[in-house]
């Protein structure tokens, strides 16, 4: 797919460059544009114009486009500028209902899925790589160019005529880009979060509270640094998994506020407000929160809201910190399932398919694998995220001139944990299975039984009791009723394995 989309993008821009836009003819399939700066050739049936097409091969650098989310963002923004304009007697009605319907009709058509693996056709009108004007000056101009050229057609016009919508005049009514794609990166991260991350992170907490209910009778023996340690109940263990994955709802839900929150639409230019209506900004995140169930509000500081992207770099840390909970929960489960004969196999992992191409009947924790990568990328984009926060090369002057990358890395974070955390439930949590012996087994074996003897016989003789059973190959429980160190009936009662995984009281053994 990259490999077509930089093949098309080059052959665009060698016929573009082969001739003069002042004075070549267009050739077949292609026509004549022109935005502020002059003329220039573009596709005939794109419903983009001249600027787009200069952005098109102004940056022909990894062929990766905006992201779909954010355009879709980007309409329903343009879509509620107008609304409000309208309301507050900014934009002509009937200019302000043709770029209502022009949005409408863009995101209904992306609401029609696309083929499988493939990018939505819709996406063929927005093409700018990612890498491209700082500010996002480029797709703010291609979105406002597809919705003025989509106005057109359902008023039978052609496409470039600028009539009844202009792009400038109409659809970017009150706004820049400087205020306009901040704020749809935050739109569509604050959407995304909300309809996918949330509910993915909450389905995965009921799966593990599941699981930790129904195991939490079954007593294993715990492990720190590797090692042998006191005993814990298997619902425990998952319960502490389960909490991490709540903990991930309430996270998730910080980033969310954090980006819905603090809107700059309506500071313009550099925060000022120039060329809108005072109650713009709060009129929009209005119409926003309306049509997206998500709350948003305008920016109490619209300097700091478009000099810096704080909101995004606080969400994003969000992100990360749920991408470390997922890999411990993948890490933890990747280990209790090792084996089958040789490693712990405490669990079995549901077998999704052959391990290796040379060993036959291996199975691999391949799920675990792809979530733990997953969360690898996540961590990657948040350092991406936070350098591009500084403006991309350290501190620069008012305005961040990296917001492409940082809304690209922000909503690629968001499928990838809601994606991943579906698949670590479907695939892996829902087939997963207790070995009940070997998870049991280990445990009246363990040294560290002898925890529970210290506040009887003291720290330094219960080590030496684990020492000595050590190089005896003894249990704890026969080493001391051997050696007559503590009476039997008491010993029983400390070494009772369930007991001590109860906290509170007296302890395992009674006063």
């Amino acid at each position: 797919m990259a490999k077509a989309q930089a093949g098309s993008a080059k052959t665009t821009r060698k016929s573009a460059q082969a001739r003069s836009a002042k004075h070549a003819e267009a050739a077949i399939g292609e026509r004549r544009e022109t935005d502020s700066m002059g003329e220039m050739f573009v596709p005939a049936d794109a419903l983009y114009g001249a600027t787009t097409q200069r952005a098109v091969l102004n940056f022909p650098v990894s062929f990766r486009t905006v992201p779909q989310g954010q355009i879709e963002a980007h309409i329903l923004l343009k879509k509620c500028c107008a609304e409000a304009n309208a309301e507050l007697g900014e934009l002509a009605k009937d200019k302000a209902s043709a770029i209502v319907a022009a949005c409408t009709q863009l995101l209904e058509g992306f609401a029609e899925p696309a083929p499988f693996g493939l990018p939505h056709p819709l996406m063929r009108h927005f093409p700018i790589d990612v890498f491209q004007t700082g500010s996002g000056t480029s797709t703010n101009m291609n979105v406002n160019e597809v919705v003025a050229n989509v106005a057109s057609q359902r008023a039978g016009k052609a496409i470039g005529s600028k009539d009844p919508v202009h792009p400038n005049d109409h659809v970017n009514y009150g706004q820049s880009s400087n205020d306009t794609y901040p704020s749809s990166m935050q739109v569509a991260g604050a959407m995304r979060i909300a309809s996918r991350l949330v509910p993915a992170l909450e389905r995965l907490a009921r799966s593990l509270e599941e699981k930790a209910k129904r195991w939490d009778k079954v007593v294993k023996i715990g492990r720190t640094h590797l090692m042998d340690a006191t005993p814990i109940r298997v619902g425990q263990e998952f319960s502490g998994y389960a909490a991490a994955a709540r903990l991930a709802v309430v996270r998730a839900k910080a980033a969310r506020d954090a980006l819905a929150l603090n809107m700059p639409i309506g500071g313009t230019a550099v925060g000022t407000g120039i060329n809108a209506h005072p109650k713009f900004g709060r009129t929009v995140c209005a119409r926003l929160s309306k049509a997206s169930g998500v709350k948003f509000a305008e920016a109490r500081n619209h300097f700091e809201a478009q000099s810096t992207r704080d909101c995004v770099v606080e969400a994003h840390g969000h992100l990360k910190t749920i991408a470390v909970s997922l890999t411990k929960i993948a890490n933890d489960i990747r280990w209790l399932g090792s084996g089958p004969r040789c490693g712990l196999f405490e669990l079995s992992l549901p077998a999704t398919q052959p391990g290796s191409s040379i060993m036959p009947g291996k199975v691999n924790p391949v799920i675990c694998e792809s979530l733990m990568m997953v969360a690898c990328q996540v961590v990657g984009n948040d350092a991406a995220v936070t350098m591009a926060g500084l403006g991309g090369v350290g501190s620069l002057l008012e305005l961040n001139v990296a917001m492409p990358v940082i809304a690209e890395r922000l909503i690629e974070s968001i499928d990838l944990l809601a994606n991943g955390c579906d698949m670590f439930r479907e695939r892996l949590l829902d087939g997963l299975v207790l070995n009940e012996s070997e998870a049991t087994g280990t445990v009246e074996r363990s040294l560290m039984m002898c925890t529970s003897l210290a506040p009887v016989i003291g720290y330094d003789n219960a080590a030496k009791v684990a020492k000595e059973a050590f190089k005896t190959g003894e249990t704890v429980r026969e080493y001391v009723l051997r050696n007559k160190l503590v009476e039997p009936k008491r010993l029983a009662r400390l070494l009772d394995p369930t007991a001590m995984t109860k906290p509170g009281g007296k302890g395992p053994g009674g006063g």
